[in-house]
């Protein structure tokens, strides 16, 4: 009688599909953020109709995609994910579209935000939550 040896458990080919389509939900929800904090400031308070309409839609569809990825994601991860690709993206773009400074200082802490935001992706540090809640 032979005994053979147990086949290692293979990783299951949708969980690792269903990461995938988070965390590129999540980067989508960053430009959404990015998006909605620009038009935030390009509203000037709500004032300007076509920016503060921009604002409510990018709000609904960042709020939105952020829910969707962290059905997957872990929330710590995935928000300051988000954050750290909302407040780099409105730095950058606030500097281009609004003329608003970005010295030396600036870029080089937006250089540590963006570092910390891979660090925490290359970390793992996710679970397929829709397993476990369903």
């Amino acid at each position: 009688m032979s005994v053979q040896p147990e086949a290692a458990p293979a990783i299951a080919p949708g969980k690792t599909q269903t990461t995938r389509r988070a965390w590129g939900i999540l980067l989508f929800a960053g430009v959404c953020e990015i998006a909605f904090a620009v038009s935030t400031d390009g509203s000037r308070g709500f004032t300007n109709l076509p920016w503060s309409i921009a604002t409510v839609i990018a709000a609904a569809a960042t709020i939105f995609t952020l829910s969707l990825a962290l059905r997957t994601i872990d929330v710590g991860v995935g928000y300051a994910v988000w954050t750290g690709i909302g407040a780099s993206g409105a730095a950058i773009f606030g500097a281009i579209i609004f003329g608003e400074s970005l010295g030396p200082l600036r870029i080089l802490f937006l250089v540590v935000i963006i570092a910390g935001v891979i660090c925490l992706k290359l970390a793992g540090g996710s679970t397929d939550s829709a397993t476990t809640d369903d």
